[in-house]
């Protein structure tokens, strides 16, 4: 199973914002360890312009977007990519951004999309937007985390 990151899951994964969604965040991705997790390239540059309105340090922000972009696979903005997220604008009013985001997840064949800025529930191409903070967790997502073995 396939499953692709939004800015927003990785900005609350950095400690950037609420600690409750850090902390979910955080769960989430050591309980997903056995999946492939995948990040589009656009999410990465929508972080690194996060973490620098954010007043992160240029260089600092460079380091830690590349830490994710070494941790996980990277779905790249291609023609295609660009082309389906133009008729997911058009057919669904989603912002541009949001749309390459979405496109690039479903051409990767991810299951999910995990995000808050979506509705949650929303499919497009066999990818559906999770949002991961709601309670309780959707049951798509809660197939997919492993549960850890406690020593």
């Amino acid at each position: 199973m396939k499953i692709a990151l939004d800015t927003n899951f990785l900005v609350y994964a950095e400690g950037l914002d609420d600690v409750r969604r850090r902390d979910v965040a955080k769960q989430l991705l050591r309980g997903l360890d056995s999946v492939d997790l995948l990040i589009p390239v656009q999410v990465l540059a929508e972080l690194h312009n996060v973490m620098l309105r954010r007043g992160i340090a240029a260089d600092a922000a460079a380091v830690l977007v590349m830490s994710w972009a070494d941790l996980y696979a990277t779905i790249d903005t291609s023609y295609q990519v660009l082309k389906q997220s133009i008729d997911l604008r058009l057919r669904h009013r989603l912002p541009v951004f949001d749309a390459l985001i979405l496109a690039a997840a479903a051409l990767a064949d991810c299951t999910m999309l995990l995000s808050e800025d979506f509705q949650h529930g929303f499919g497009w191409q066999g990818c559906t937007v999770i949002n991961p903070f709601l309670e309780p967790m959707n049951p798509l997502l809660a197939s997919a985390i492993v549960p850890q073995i406690e020593p």
